[in-house]
């Protein structure tokens, strides 16, 4: 796992500008809205909160929430179906029968899987997302440098960020870029399609310079297609 301790400042920093230099923090869950569950948890607690949120996946965190193991729904599921007899049966199927093993004993540290693929708030989007698709995992659980839970994202939020569609592209024209270059929005008139964007319209020299390389850098820009008027 990376990690320094001059990441935590570094996460905190403003939303960046472009998918490059998006970080993890600026998408993930925060840990307050991410349940866990501890060693000593009973398998059937583990089972009813992952049923009750409909998690596929709850993290095992010790009493400093550092993440110290996951359980999957896959892997319960296994045990539940080992559990519940041989095949061919006609009858309700309860998740750990009583009759079979005394479940009551059995608790998250025996079906966690350990170590768990983490990565930290101040690591690259990018990054993560390698991360998630080598590690073939569904979600990615976000630690800082005591390796305590400080969030979570997943991989259709990853997917998300990286891929943005022409209306995201023509809002960030539209309500930055322009902004920050003091041009009146009425003086351009901005349309995107696939990534290409069009301007329209009439200023200065320098402006236009301005405006055109500030649009190409921008992430998913295909192309820029220069129709201003120099005046």
């Amino acid at each position: 796992m990376e990690g320094q301790r001059g990441g935590d400042a570094r996460w905190r920093a403003a939303r960046p500008r472009v998918v490059a230099d998006l970080r993890v923090s600026d998408i993930m869950r925060r840990s307050g809205a991410v349940p866990t569950v501890t060693a000593g948890t009973p398998l059937l607690d583990v089972a009813r909160a992952m049923a009750r949120r409909h998690a596929e996946a709850m993290p095992v965190t010790d009493d400093d929430r550092r993440v110290i193991g996951v359980v999957a729904e896959s892997d319960l599921l296994a045990r539940a179906a080992t559990l519940a007899g041989p095949k061919g049966g006609t009858g309700p199927v309860r998740l750990f029968p009583k009759a079979k093993v005394p479940v009551a004993k059995e608790t998250a540290a025996a079906l966690m899987t350990a170590p768990v693929v983490t990565v930290r708030p101040w690591t690259a989007v990018i990054e993560a997302a390698r991360t998630a698709a080598r590690a073939r995992v569904r979600q990615i659980y976000v630690t800082d440098h005591h390796d305590r839970l400080v969030g979570v994202v997943t991989r259709n939020e990853l997917l998300h960020a990286l891929v943005r569609d022409d209306s995201a592209i023509h809002d960030e024209i539209a309500d930055r870029v322009l902004r920050e270059l003091d041009i009146p929005s009425s003086q351009v008139r901005v349309r995107v399609r696939n990534g290409v964007v069009t301007l329209t319209g009439a200023l200065n020299a320098a402006r236009i310079a301005a405006l055109t390389d500030a649009v190409k850098r921008i992430a998913d820009v295909s192309e820029v297609d220069d129709l201003l008027t120099e005046i």
